[in-house]
């Protein structure tokens, strides 16, 4: 069975750094794409960034210049680098993947629990 465990999180002051971690426990064959998204209270969940198979990546007007996102295929792990935080980028981020778990299979979606993450002013 896989899932996906988010790591990372936690409380940080405006300017700082944080580093998110997604990681695919159970044998798959290998990412094909992923995603971070994030949701804070009251607000619908948006995309952050996100990566495709061919490596190239997307990220929202708000986060531009400051997250990185990256994978390794060799852990089977998603990051998202988060410099310059700010007090607005508080929320539940989440990972999404698209795993192909077999050689000659499909890709299949999976979501991350989420990991909080708060910036104080």
């Amino acid at each position: 069975q896989v899932q996906l465990v988010e790591s990372g999180g936690g409380l940080v002051q405006a300017g700082g750094s944080l580093r998110l971690s997604c990681t695919v426990s159970g044998s798959i064959f290998r990412i094909s794409a992923g995603g971070w998204y994030r949701q804070a209270p009251g607000k619908e969940r948006e995309l952050v960034a996100n990566i495709i198979s061919s490596g190239g990546t997307n990220y929202a007007d708000s986060v531009k210049g400051r997250f990185t996102i990256s994978r390794d295929n060799t852990k089977n792990r998603l990051y998202l680098q988060m410099n310059s935080l700010k007090p607005e980028d508080t929320a539940v981020y989440y990972c999404n993947l698209r795993i192909q778990r077999r050689l000659f299979g499909n890709d299949e979606g999976y979501w991350g629990q989420g990991t909080q993450v708060t910036v104080s002013s």
